[in-house]
């Protein structure tokens, strides 16, 4: 295999995952083959016979080795794109997911003044994803992550440093807002763990596997987190602050009743129509 052309090499990596099954199998095979080789796209054009050699043999080898037995292409890469930056992963965080970019964009609606110094608060940050996409997009910010994983922590730090924000980002230790004490935030957001208990099991094996169960284990009916949210909310919303979680698609009538005590709600669709953001505010400010 050392002796196979980069184009060699990436048509018999994509043969590989297709006789396996894998749903995008051209898409994925691109993806390892350029970060592992270190290439970017025109190298597999205007230097697609140049011959891979042992060590990238090597690589893209181990890497097929995991994909084939399940580990999806981000934790293979060990980092994933999220509202156009790029984000190291590790095992205690989530891969960052198409669908968690509803929650950005409805809090760049909610709030279009890209000049404002607001304060954000992302509860169960993970990787920082949410946050740092929001400090990137509010260059007068500054955000506080709150996440119970020091291992999480350690990574959103990483990656609120890799986006050029970290100088605007704070990530503390706890469980949702009990060690935090200081103003009230002006957007508090949160994608957490909202997957009922029971349903885990049947997951798909990507997910099962390789995401952290913390992150996924919303408790006996999927809204444990929630509850915990809720009650922490009041007093934490500066005047006319608002909150954004995502929920899952299934979850709008009961958050709803939940969340009756803040006067205005509202559910943000995502791209595929489905119920993904709900946003809540105490009253205008």
């Amino acid at each position: 295999m050392p002796g196979l052309s980069r184009r060699a090499a990436l048509r018999q990596l994509t043969e590989a995952l297709a006789a396996a099954g894998i749903a995008n199998p051209a898409g994925e095979a691109r993806f390892l083959a350029l970060d592992l080789l270190g290439l970017e796209a025109f190298d597999l054009v205007g230097g697609g016979a140049v011959p891979i050699g042992p060590e990238g043999a090597s690589r893209l080898a181990d890497a097929l080795h995991r994909r084939l037995a399940g580990e999806p292409v981000a934790r293979i890469l060990g980092a994933w794109e999220f509202w156009g930056l790029p984000f190291r992963l590790s095992p205690e965080t989530l891969v960052p997911r198409p669908d968690t970019e509803t929650l950005v964009d409805a809090a760049l609606r909610l709030r279009p003044d890209r000049s404002a110094p607001l304060r954000v608060l992302d509860l169960g940050t993970g990787s920082g994803c949410i946050l740092t996409a929001l400090l990137s997009e509010y260059p007068q910010a500054f955000g506080v992550g709150l996440d119970r994983s020091p291992g999480a922590l350690r990574t959103a730090r990483i990656n609120a440093d890799l986006n050029g924000v970290g100088a605007r980002a704070a990530f503390l230790a706890g469980d949702w807002c009990d060690p935090l004490a200081g103003p009230p935030f002006d957007l508090v957001v949160s994608n957490p763990p909202y997957i009922a208990t029971g349903v885990i099991v049947g997951l798909d094996r990507e997910v099962r596997e390789h995401d952290p169960a913390a992150a996924l284990d919303g408790g006996a009916d999927g809204l444990a987190a929630y509850r915990r949210i809720l009650e922490a909310l009041p007093g934490r919303l500066a005047p006319g602050g608002a909150a954004l979680l995502e929920i899952g698609f299934d979850q709008a009538a009961a958050l709803e009743a939940l969340a009756a005590g803040f006067p205005q709600r509202e559910i943000v669709r995502d791209l595929a129509g489905h119920d993904r953001v709900m946003i809540l505010a105490e009253g205008a400010g």
